[in-house]
């Protein structure tokens, strides 16, 4: 008898398949591979007395504060341990309960079809100006279609053109500005039909850019305040193009100074809850969801964004995650901008591994390359 201790990482759907087992045995097996651990907040003390006894009745369990048995508080915060198919059977029990446990139900249900996602996309940074704060990103006319190229070879999936930059104490550009920056990058592109050859995304939130970037082509709007301006959700409906809706606090002159959350999961969570259904009011069709990381936040919220990733999966969009050199990275471990690139590596890996589909970058290639060796991991 040979025994072998597998990975957690393993695929347990491929190796039951291999072992033979029938397609309805690898669905309920595959589902008692994944633990999920899930806090609930402020919930009744009756609905965490009974949630406690279905759960240890299933081989669940649920956490909870001293005293919770006997109703010394009235309300307590708990935890939530259970497999996926744990969660399936809760969320059926739980559905004839009082004390708000039937919403909650439906909450967990939703969980457990959480899916990640199988592929992940690169989304290559061009800025058209002169103050982005990695110089490696900033390009102008001819050296910027030079670059748009040079990442197509790399294995870009997307290019992000912006010419106004968002970082930290950024100084105001107007509208009228940021159309002359870029304009000459928008015709070379409608020029050599790229919009043909790779998906193109303008990082703007100014109704006259976005219309001249959708003009020649480009398909993806990335708003970092959250389709804030009712025109740029027009403009997403009429031309049909994809919304990536961002969180910020505050705005780029504003938003390092001592952000706070209360939660920042549920902050977070409830802003891009409550812009997805503007969006969809206006008749956006695509959306894409980006927590922020590094606009109003700290060092501590950027970590418990990027490994609670998949709570944002719950909103049923894909998630990008930008977090390419950014000074989070100098927090952790001193270095300069042009140092940051393994620091990059490791948090957008993460990234991916907790749910992100897209990934946006200042290096491609070492994107390629890092990517393809996790995915040969997992």
């Amino acid at each position: 008898m040979l025994v072998e201790l597998l990975a957690n990482s393993a695929d347990l759907t491929q190796q039951l398949k291999a072992l033979g087992v029938d397609g309805g045995g690898v669905k309920i097996l595959a589902s008692k591979a994944h633990t999920h651990i899930i806090s609930i907040k402020d919930m009744h003390v009756g609905a965490a007395n009974i949630l406690k006894q279905d759960a240890l009745s299933i081989g669940a369990d649920l956490a909870v504060p001293k005293g919770t048995v006997v109703a010394s508080q009235k309300r307590v915060d708990t935890l939530l341990i259970a497999t996926t198919r744990e969660l399936e059977v809760l969320a059926r029990k739980e559905l004839a309960q009082p004390f708000g446990l039937k919403e909650l139900a439906h909450t967990l249900k939703e969980i457990a079809k959480i899916k990640k996602p199988v592929q992940t996309q690169i989304m290559g940074v061009i800025n058209a100006n002169d103050d982005s704060f990695f110089s490696g990103s900033r390009f102008v006319e001819a050296d910027a279609i030079k670059m748009i190229e040079k990442m197509i070879e790399e294995g870009a999936d997307i290019i992000d053109i912006g010419a106004v930059s968002s970082r930290p104490n950024a100084a105001f550009v107007s509208a009228q500005e940021e159309l002359e920056r870029v304009a000459p990058i928008l015709e070379f592109i409608k020029k050599e039909r790229l919009s043909e050859r790779i998906s193109l995304s303008i990082d703007s939130y100014e109704p006259l850019v976005v219309q001249k970037a959708l003009d020649v082509g480009f398909k993806i709007v990335n708003d970092i305040t959250g389709l804030a301006n009712d025109a740029v959700c027009e403009l997403c409906a009429e031309y049909d193009a994809t919304a990536v809706i961002m969180h910020m606090q505050g705005t780029p002159q504003t938003m390092q100074n001592n952000p706070t959350y209360n939660s920042v999961l549920d902050d977070v969570y409830t802003f891009l809850q409550e812009r997805v259904e503007k969006a969809e009011r206006f008749g956006v069709k695509d959306i894409v969801l980006d927590v922020g990381i590094g606009f109003g936040k700290t060092l501590e919220d950027n970590i418990a964004l990027i490994k609670n990733l998949e709570n944002f999966l719950r909103l049923d969009k894909p998630l990008l995650v930008g977090a390419s050199r950014k000074s989070m990275i100098d927090k952790i471990f001193p270095s300069s901008v042009e140092e940051r690139l393994p620091g990059t590596l490791a948090l957008h890996l993460e990234a991916v591994r907790n749910g992100a589909s897209i990934v946006r970058v200042h290096d491609v290639y070492a994107h390629k390359q890092a990517l393809a060796v996790q995915k040969a991991l997992l």
